[in-house]
């Protein structure tokens, strides 16, 4: 929240600022953002490989549902054209 609060009150101030003044402020600035960036990263965690092996098992099994449901309703909507072509053509 205290991060948040500081990028408001910066963007607010330099709202109001002549351009020169945003260039002498612009390396604080990237020093802030790279700070914030690595204490992010530092709270990032990679995951185990338990949890790995169950995402790939959940996204595979999904693929797959998908698949078949996908094949299922084309040859339904296939087979619906087919037979309104054959029996509009027909007369």
């Amino acid at each position: 929240m205290a991060v948040e609060t500081k990028k408001m009150t910066t963007s607010i101030a330099t709202a109001g600022e002549s351009f020169l003044d945003r260039i002498k402020v612009w390396p604080e600035r990237t020093k802030s953002f790279y700070n914030d960036v690595r204490s992010e990263m530092r709270k990032v965690t990679a995951p185990s490989w338990k949890e790995v092996r169950g995402t790939t098992a959940v996204v595979v099994v999904t693929v797959f549902i998908f698949g078949v449901y996908f094949f299922i309703i084309d040859n339904v909507i296939q087979r619906g054209v087919t037979f309104l072509y054959s029996y509009f053509g027909s007369h």
